[in-house]
């Protein structure tokens, strides 16, 4: 998962920069990616692969394990045993009976517990997703508009191919085509087959789910579906809008009202999507001004993270107190929010860290 997540990313800098290049929409001559793929692939010769739950060890007197976080396929936490100490990161942490993937698992102990926040003022609410995404599709396609879905290529795009597989099997996802525009998605989609104990979908669901989608790989079927206008469903990265092929279909579907862009999860502050959710009617991209005047439509309850309520249930899983819990990975608020429910509800010590703090353990 990491090799496709860094060879796609270098992939898309690479392509987002000689597309600025192409059309001289760039503050910068050349415009150059962050790094490419052969600095991707120097990296990934660094990368030394884990199976879950069987300790290992980093260097002497350090040992390691990884436990399922559920968040996507193959996500971890980490619990590292240093000396007499034991200090557990959360990474980020999935949902709680999700449809696609299993449970965080519990971790019975430790001495410090670094612990993510992105959810940490907040709750998912508990109206079904499978209904209220038919329900975007049905009023957008109903009016002949098509529905654009910014997605995370791994994990988010497969529980929405999930949902609306489950939509069509029950006979109520209107007649539309379905395309999954994100080569990365497409192989994301391929490793749910190559890793099948690693989620709670059978090898016969699996391949269904997989292709309920018309998959598109190269760049002119892509333009091909932003030149039609005929009702559909478009699931796309990136998933805050930031880059990819996405911007390209918001470009060109943003305008009309008779479409639906259509957010499904945490957008990060500065981020397109972020915009969009906040009710912003103008958007640039490509260096270009887009008027939004499409329906912006949302569905939070399809994050991947833990929710404020599910991040307290792992934490409850401990054992035993630990010294500390530092809270981290969320904006201020969301952080500060969950160290204060942290303190009051279950007693431990929390802190949310400052830049370049240190702390001795």
């Amino acid at each position: 998962m990491a090799a496709l997540i860094l060879r796609d990313s270098a992939r898309l800098q690479e392509q987002d920069a000689a597309y600025l290049n192409r059309i001289e929409k760039t503050r910068h001559s050349p415009a150059l990616p962050l790094y490419d793929g052969a600095d991707a692939e120097r990296a990934l010769e660094r990368f030394k692969t884990r199976p879950f739950n069987r300790p290992f060890a980093v260097r002497p007197g350090v040992r390691a394990r990884f436990r399922r976080a559920g968040h996507i396929l193959g996500a971890a936490i980490v619990e590292i045993e240093w000396g007499s100490r034991r200090v557990v990161f959360s990474g980020d942490l999935g949902r709680y009976d999700d449809p696609v993937m299993w449970d965080p698992e519990p971790v019975p102990e430790a001495d410090f517990v670094v612990i993510e926040s992105t959810y940490g003022d907040r709750l998912h609410d508990g109206v079904d997703a499978a209904s209220a995404l038919l329900e975007v599709v049905a009023r957008t396609t109903k009016r002949g508009g098509t529905v654009i879905i910014p997605s995370f290529a791994v994990g988010r795009a497969q529980s929405l191919l999930y949902y609306l597989w489950s939509l069509r099997e029950s006979g109520r996802l209107p007649d539309v085509p379905i395309y999954l525009d994100s080569p990365m998605a497409i192989d994301a989609s391929d490793l749910l087959h190559a890793h099948n104990s690693d989620h709670r979908l059978d090898w016969a669901t699996c391949t269904a789910v997989c292709r309920i989608a018309t998959y598109t790989r190269s760049a002119e079927e892509s333009k091909r579906i932003t030149a039609s206008r005929d009702p559909k469903i478009v699931v796309s990265a990136s998933g805050m809008a930031t880059g990819g092929r996405i911007l390209h279909h918001v470009k060109t579907f943003g305008p009309d009202p008779r479409n639906t862009i259509l957010i499904t999860g945490f957008q990060a502050a500065g981020t397109r999507g972020r915009a969009l959710l906040e009710g912003r009617r103008e958007l640039r991209i490509h260096g270009d001004r887009v008027d939004i005047g499409a329906e912006v439509a949302t569905l939070p309850m399809l994050s991947a993270h833990a929710d404020a309520n599910e991040l307290l249930r792992w934490l409850r899983g401990f054992r035993e107190a630990p010294e500390r819990v530092f809270v981290v990975h969320g904006e201020p608020q969301a952080a500060d929010t969950f160290r204060s429910r942290v303190d009051h509800e279950l007693g431990w010590p929390a802190v949310v860290p400052r830049p370049n703090q240190v702390f001795t353990l």
